[in-house]
């Protein structure tokens, strides 16, 4: 074909072995550039060069196609780190780092299709994540064990961490596909069979009382929050943020509304993990007891901690007032899971023996649904159907009894060694 162009084709010409057209776009990001496309043949160039000027005018177009690597740094920052909370944004750009990039980061995001994320998928199941992380080459060469001495220790993946990374590409992709970058989600074609879930076995109503009767006998400075998660449910970042100002001992209510998390080397005192989560929760017997006990500890931790005192408004910190380091607070939960001579669980497993606990204490169904934030009043009684002996009950009704003045003024943690404060890093040698 010679050569007049025709009508509106103006910027279509010749080159190399071919035709070449482009049309002025307006990228993802916001700025104009030109978007070119290529053909054998002036119709063929023609055809493409009508269908990107009908792109350019619906709306962004992509000038260029980056690989997976640099596609998921700008989604992270874009995307994950402005809208999800710091520690689900902590925990995609892990998931990035460690097992997508490393695979399939060399891939442009437009050529990535169903057999890349399946082989992805098989080679991450297989794959030593001490070999490919390169855990015992960072260790001391008088510490290394396993592969950094060719003994591959096998450490693979669980299947629903191979699950989760195709969560975060499905994700990723998604996004993908709205930027108009790609136009299928290929994470999202590849099935997985569906990982079996472990069923919890939380504490019985007696391994509760017994480790609660424990804590309080030994004073342990963090008694209070140990009835807290296991009468009210409340998860460790929750007991850990909560404020003295939302505790309305007044009107024996808690006002649960913050949590304190370490997330990326910084403890975070932020809200809650959903919108449900956030609750005006009635405080039973027991807890108005703890939290009493625990006004006085810290006061005693004040007057004995003089200019080392740091002020906050948390209920639960260490004897120079600063927060108490997550990991620190699992620490001391293991080892009063020991003293205590009970199974050690989770400490976020404690809240399925909250329930257990309520009936108990003869706590209301009504106000344990409240408490344990159920929709369903049906749901509530499913866990209340475990009758404990009436030896826990009153074992349980003695603990959140009044106490009487002298046990009352010995605070707890008075006979303890201090907890690693919060620059501790959560190395400190625990009390």
């Amino acid at each position: 074909m010679s050569g007049k162009r025709g009508n509106g084709e103006g910027s279509i010409y010749p080159y190399r072995n071919g035709f070449a057209a482009y049309a002025w776009v307006t990228t993802p990001m916001g700025k104009p550039s030109r978007k070119y496309v290529y053909g054998k043949t002036r119709p063929e160039v023609h055809d493409k060069w009508l269908k990107l000027h009908t792109a350019a005018k619906a709306g962004p177009v992509a000038t260029s196609t980056p690989t997976l690597e640099h596609f998921l740094a700008h989604w992270l920052k874009e995307e994950v780190d402005v809208n999800l909370k710091p520690l689900t944004a902590a925990t995609y750009e892990t998931v990035v780092r460690l097992y997508i990039t490393p695979f399939l980061g060399a891939k442009r995001i437009d050529k990535l299709n169903v057999r890349d994320v399946r082989e992805w998928l098989n080679k991450l199941a297989a794959a030593c994540q001490c070999c490919a992380q390169g855990k015992d080459e960072a260790r001391p060469e008088e510490r290394r064990r396993c592969c950094a001495i060719g003994k591959c220790c096998g450490k693979t993946l669980a299947k629903r961490s191979v699950g989760d990374a195709r969560t975060v590409l499905r994700s990723a992709l998604t996004y993908a596909m709205s930027e108009e970058m790609i136009y299928r989600n290929v994470a999202q074609l590849v099935k997985m069979a569906k990982p079996r879930s472990h069923k919890v076995i939380p504490w019985s109503v007696e391994e509760a009382s017994r480790f609660l009767e424990s804590a309080r006998t030994a004073r342990d400075p963090l008694y209070g929050a140990y009835v807290m998660i296991l009468v009210l449910g409340l998860r460790k970042g929750e007991v850990l943020g909560l404020e003295w100002s939302n505790v309305l001992l007044d009107r024996n209510e808690v006002l649960i509304q913050k949590q304190l998390q370490r997330v990326r080397r910084r403890l975070l005192h932020s809200e809650t993990k959903t919108d449900a989560s956030e609750a005006l929760l009635p405080l039973p017997d027991i807890c108005r007891a703890a939290l009493l006990l625990r006004q006085k500890s810290r006061d005693a931790h004040k007057l004995a901690a003089r200019d080392l005192w740091t002020e906050s408004d948390l209920v639960f910190t260490t004897r120079y007032g600063t927060p108490v380091e997550p990991r620190n607070f699992n620490r001391r939960f293991a080892f009063r899971c020991a003293e205590a001579g009970v199974r050690l669980i989770r400490v976020h497993d404690t809240r399925h023996t909250c329930g257990s606990l309520l009936a108990a204490l003869d706590v209301h169904p009504r106000i344990a649904m409240q408490i344990l934030r159920h929709t369903q009043i049906s749901v509530t009684m499913e866990v209340y159907t475990h009758v404990p002996s009436e030896q826990t009950r009153n074992a349980l009704r003695k603990l959140g009894a009044t106490l009487d003045g002298g046990r009352s003024a010995e605070a707890p943690g008075e006979e303890q060694g201090p907890l690693p404060s919060a620059s501790d890093g959560g190395r400190g040698k625990l009390a």
